[in-house]
């Protein structure tokens, strides 16, 4: 369930790339095709070391995509999807792959065919910001309140700039609420979202790597309004009419030319679930549409300086500019360029996006020493329970790498305090991409545990193969970390004091860092003593139904005051208090980690009812604290009912200190 919420909480990442024109005529686009019987590795190679490396052309792409994409579609039960690859200048590979609708066996065509690209949309995004600076209207050192007719309120002394929001830095909490919207009809305009969803700040900006849709959003906004066009025709106008990309579009619902051509969303491709068309309101950072050739066309003006078939989209400074690299979480780390992440792999420098709405998931890359671009995306999330989509994508890419760039894996040794720093980075670890007030218990229901083997090898519990399988580190250097059998690194980052500051990764995008989580709200303790306080009300009440079931068989009664009776029956219905809220959220959560939820998450009244279910728990705690006193001073009973008083006191504690702790009183309509 919670993988599915942080999968959903994506559409937090939502977003896509666009690609590139195919030479592929409509009638050699393959029909869906089925699966081999050669089995696919449980995991890709790292590397490879043929006798001669295979040549990136039309014919090898071929052989090699015909020949494990239809089985990855098959395995991982994803309708359909499509390839494109770009090299010198020129577009080698446009393939559609399985269906674009299951019902009507409708094929993927690689120039006709429409993919929802989610988060990939950022770069349309990016790039627009970048013509901006390069005409001299956007600073991107600049507090962008300057761009603005309503204001990001002042934090931690530092104004956000552009530059902030291009690297992930500007220190924003999640934002989920009204990111998906149930129709097109509900969508309102871009200003009103951005001024009624303005986050709270968690970090100071330029510090905290912490994905931001809303920030993406801004960025756009900010472009609206310098350039006096509404955002979505500024980029028809400047980036995408020039480039040709005629089958593309960030309009919601989509114009009426394209609409035939657009892909079925599918939770799986042989389940009943289909997505409707995905209505986005942060849409800069989510709702581009677009085939595969297309975004062909805007890797190749990425890879030609600004330049494609006579059109000067962007000069090639500020192209240069935009692949520099401008943050890292950690030293030696993947980070960010310009609204580009870093992906570099194999030796390679490489730069990308990926992204994820529920049914669409994509990727582009950029080789930028290579000259060559991949786009991927597919119209499925995968198998239940959690979606293989994204794995496929992985998985598909870092295949390619592995066949026509070809990498030896370092093999330094284990440094000699292994199992010492194993110890000292141990424990739990949550995401700076999180919301920290109305959705916080979701976050801490996520953590990522980090825990010692006895070789000194570390396992990081988020971190796993295409079968599942945890992943090990072996430290090769000061509290950095390179995957057993793989070339990935994780590094631990330290205060002044030595303590752990957080730890990052290149196994997955540079998008998030992951932060020690404090005292007894790390799972190693929030989770037995949550577990235990449960089991002391449930237990509590069963004794009391018991107690009563048996006295009435008996025809005994209670001696008690009616001060006494009255102290019992409160801190009985605290009890009761106390479970409601745990089956409360629980039920939130359930509800919220079903796949059309994001599109239906504006449940404000549920998160009230919850609020006032929580004040109500917290006075029942505090009856049961009293009650427990006053039993354990005054009986009646022996020690053993005492010491089952103060046992409950405890948990009627720990219960106060965990609704308030987790936000669950907080009365905080953001998320």
């Amino acid at each position: 369930m919670l993988k599915r919420l942080a999968s959903l909480l994506l559409l937090a990442s939502a977003c896509a790339p666009c690609f590139a024109f195919a030479q592929v005529p409509d009638d050699t686009a393959k029909a869906p095709a089925t699966a081999t019987s050669a089995a696919l590795p449980a995991s890709t190679p790292e590397s490879t070391a043929p006798n001669a490396t295979p040549t990136l052309d039309a014919q090898d792409l071929g052989t090699f995509f015909d020949g494990l994409v239809p089985y990855m579609l098959k395995r991982n039960d994803i309708a359909g999807g499509v390839v494109a690859v770009v090299k010198d200048g020129q577009v080698i590979f446009a393939q559609g792959y399985g269906y674009a609708d299951v019902a009507k066996r409708t094929p993927v065509v690689a120039d006709k065919t429409l993919f929802r690209i989610g988060s990939v949309s950022k770069l349309f995004t990016w790039t627009a910001v970048m013509q901006q600076v390069a005409a001299g209207k956007i600073n991107l050192d600049a507090d962008i309140n300057q761009y603005l007719d309503f204001r990001i309120p002042p934090a931690f002394g530092k104004p956000i700039t552009m530059r902030d929001l291009m690297t992930m830095t500007p220190g924003f909490a999640e934002v989920i609420k009204d990111l998906g919207m149930p129709s097109t009809r509900d969508l309102y305009p871009l200003k009103r979202y951005l001024a009624e969803h303005i986050p709270p700040r968690i970090f100071p900006p330029g510090e905290v790597v912490a994905y931001s849709n809303y920030g993406a959003a801004l960025a756009a906004y900010i472009v609206q309004r310098v350039s006096g066009q509404p955002f979505e025709q500024y980029v028809e106008d400047h980036i995408l009419t020039p480039l040709a990309m005629s089958h593309s579009t960030f309009v919601q619902p989509l114009p009426a030319a394209l609409q035939p051509d657009m892909a079925t969303g599918y939770v799986t491709a042989t389940g009943k679930t289909i997505v409707p068309f995905e209505p986005i309101e942060a849409y800069p950072a989510g709702s581009f549409t677009s085939t595969a050739t297309d975004m062909a066309k805007f890797m190749l003006m990425q890879l030609q300086d600004g330049q494609f078939d006579g059109a000067t989209i962007l000069p090639a400074a500020t192209v240069q500019l935009m692949h520099s690299h401008q943050y890292s979480a950690a030293p030696g780390m993947n980070g960010y360029d310009l609204g580009f992440y870093q992906e570099n792999r194999n030796g390679l420098t490489i730069i990308g996006h990926a992204g994820d709405t529920v049914a669409f998931h994509s990727d582009l890359h950029l080789l930028l020493d290579k000259d060559v671009g991949v786009f991927m995306s597919f119209n499925s999330a995968g198998k239940a329970p959690d979606g293989t989509a994204e794995a496929v994508r992985t998985s598909l890419f870092r295949a390619f790498l592995a066949r026509y760039f070809p990498y030896t894996i370092p093999q330094p040794p284990t440094v000699a305090t292994a199992k010492q720093d194993a110890a000292r980075v141990a424990g739990w670890y949550w995401a700076s991409r999180r919301e920290n007030s109305a959705l916080k218990l979701a976050y801490l229901l996520s953590q990522a545990h980090v825990s010692a083997l006895p070789n000194g090898d570390i396992a990081v519990s988020v971190l796993k193969d295409p079968s599942g399988a945890v992943k090990h580190w072996r430290e090769i250097g000061p509290l950095l970390y390179q995957q057993v059998n793989g070339q990935s690194k994780l590094r631990f980052v330290t205060n002044p004091d030595g303590s752990i500051r957080h730890w990052v990764t290149d196994d997955f995008p540079p998008v998030e860092v992951f932060q020690p989580v404090p005292g007894l709200l790390a799972n190693g303790s929030f989770a037995p003593l949550t577990q235990l306080a449960i089991a002391v009300f449930v237990l509590t009440l069963l004794v009391w139904i018991g107690g009563a079931i048996a006295r009435r068989r008996f025809r005994r009664k209670l001696e008690l005051t009616p001060g006494q009776f009255r102290l019992r029956l409160a801190a009985r219905i605290g009890v009761i208090l106390q479970l409601a809220v745990v089956i409360g959220w629980l039920g939130l959560l359930i509800w919220f980690s079903q796949p059309l939820s994001l599109f239906h998450a504006n449940f404000d009244g549920r998160l009230m009812l919850l609020y006032v279910l929580g004040v109500l728990a917290i006075l029942g705690g505090i009856a049961i604290i009293l009650e427990a006193a006053w039993r354990i001073a005054r009986g009646p009973g022996g020690w053993l009912a005492r010491a089952g008083e103060l046992v409950l006191g405890l948990c009627a504690i720990y219960g106060i200190w965990a609704i308030v702790a987790c936000g669950l009183v907080n009365f905080n309509l953001h998320y």
